[in-house]
């Protein structure tokens, strides 16, 4: 028996800060280091130095932990790889802290080769420590500013050959949803600010559409509480349902965990976050989580919360049935008014719906009442008088919404289009008034 040892120290590190494989996660976990130290304002800033492409993170909050002497520790920070110093305040109840692993200074391997941070002490000086690519060695130095300040600047320079397609842009919308939480609990302001497309965008927690879920209550953990926040949206490809922990993404979509493959989360319709604050990751990408007993406790509090999901998702699928019958309804309609209008009367009165006057609506082509027909000479007699001859009801039944109201005036159809009139004789013509959208306008005319 005996105990495991790591034989070559510099090899293990070399594999801890490669096993980060995604350049904009980096970027969040420096962005989650200032959020930790309780910045209020995070700058990040993308430029060009030397011909060569730097990324830049300031912060306004507490810097560099202090040690003895008031001075930035940071041989601490360099000589204690997978020893937070995080984790030694969460035991004393500090809230708010998600680091916890110590490596996630390391994962500047992939987005640049040299990295420097600066951070004031409390003699009124300016400390720096710069590390580099593939060395096992660093320094602290002094650096000469003509204000100090407050906070803490990390710096890297040059980027990657690979990375010269990361944009402020990307990197806004990728902390929007990565960090959604987090920023928004921790009331802090991201500013990503790209000097080479000369943009300023600030970072704004993602927003999503439809209509939020009430009364979705996963069963009671030992652990801690399952927080979900669920929209139900119109069905599309786009609309995922990602995994957070203590407001950090984990993972863009629950259906990538095996478990998850099924109704209703495959279903297209749902959009949020589910937060699980006790799950266990993987350090390295901490996009990975570890199927212990708490995630078991995790799946199996989330099956009340499906069976609600799923019955209402049915709701949902079955009123967009109706909805949909009853527009292809309205357009049938529509469109069989508007082609008996443009039909002259003597020569298709044996679809009889010019016959004789009918009653209020209730005799109208589409209506459920009957419609009463006559001669043609009786037709003809109606016809010289304009008060009796129907009109087509293209108003439907029940209550108007909002965009269905008529706009202006833009175009006249006048029905029939041709007919006979005998010498000294008058004849009725209707004429339909639409808007820009072909709905009837009835108000506001004067016919001349």
């Amino acid at each position: 028996a005996g105990k495991l040892r790591i034989a070559d120290h510099w090899n293990a590190i070399s594999i801890i800060a490669k096993s980060q494989t995604n350049p904009l996660k980096a970027v969040a976990e420096f962005v989650e280091n200032s959020i930790d130290a309780r910045a209020k304002q995070i700058i990040i800033m993308r430029g060009k130095k030397k011909g060569e492409f730097y990324l830049k993170i300031s912060d306004d909050g507490e810097g560099i932990p202090r040690d003895k002497q008031g001075l930035p520790d940071f041989r601490r920070v360099a000589t204690h790889i997978c020893d937070s110093i995080k984790r030694q305040f969460k035991p004393e109840g500090t809230k708010g802290i998600q680091g916890e692993f110590g490596i996630g200074l390391l994962s500047f391997w992939t987005v640049g080769q040299n990295l420097s941070m600066t951070s004031c002490g409390e003699d009124g000086n300016t400390y720096e420590m710069t590390m580099a690519k593939d060395s096992p060695d660093f320094s602290v130095t002094k650096k000469r500013v003509l204000l100090p300040f407050k906070g803490t600047d990390l710096m890297i320079y040059p980027l990657l050959p690979g990375l010269r397609s990361l944009t402020g842009e990307k990197i806004q919308r990728y902390l929007a949803s990565e960090l959604r939480d987090r920023i928004k609990a921790a009331e802090v302001t991201v500013k990503v600010v790209d000097r080479t497309g000369r943009k300023e965008l600030i970072v704004v927690p993602r927003q999503f559409t439809g209509r939020l879920l009430h009364d979705l209550k996963p069963t009671k953990t030992a652990q801690d509480d399952i927080y979900l926040e669920l929209y139900l949206s119109d069905p599309g490809t786009s609309n995922r349902v990602g995994l957070y922990r203590r407001g950090t993404r984990v993972l863009p979509s629950i259906t990538e965990l095996d478990h998850f493959q099924k109704e209703p989360w495959t279903e297209g319709y749902l959009q949020g976050i589910v937060d699980v604050p006790f799950l266990n990751l993987t350090p390295g990408t901490r996009h990975g989580i570890i199927r212990d007993d708490h995630f078991d406790v995790f799946c199996r509090a989330m099956d009340p919360v499906e069976n609600h999901l799923k019955q209402i998702i049915d709701d949902q699928r079955k009123a967009e049935e109706e909805r949909s019958s009853r527009l292809i309804l309205r357009r049938v309609q529509r469109a069989l008014k508007e082609a008996f209008l443009r039909l002259p009367q003597e020569e298709y009165d044996w679809f009889d719906i010019y016959g004789g006057k009918l009653q209020k609506k209730s005799g109208s082509l589409f209506s459920s009442g009957p419609i009463r027909g006559g001669s043609r000479e009786e037709n003809d007699r109606e016809s010289e008088n304009p008060e009796d001859v129907p009109e087509l009801d293209d108003n439907d039944t029940g209550q108007k919404q909002f965009f269905e109201y008529a706009g202006p005036l833009f175009s006249a159809l006048i029905s029939p289009k041709s007919s006979v009139v005998s010498v000294d004789k008058r004849r009725k013509y209707r004429v339909v008034c639409r808007d820009r959208s072909r709905r009837v306008v009835l108000e506001n005319l004067e016919y001349q």
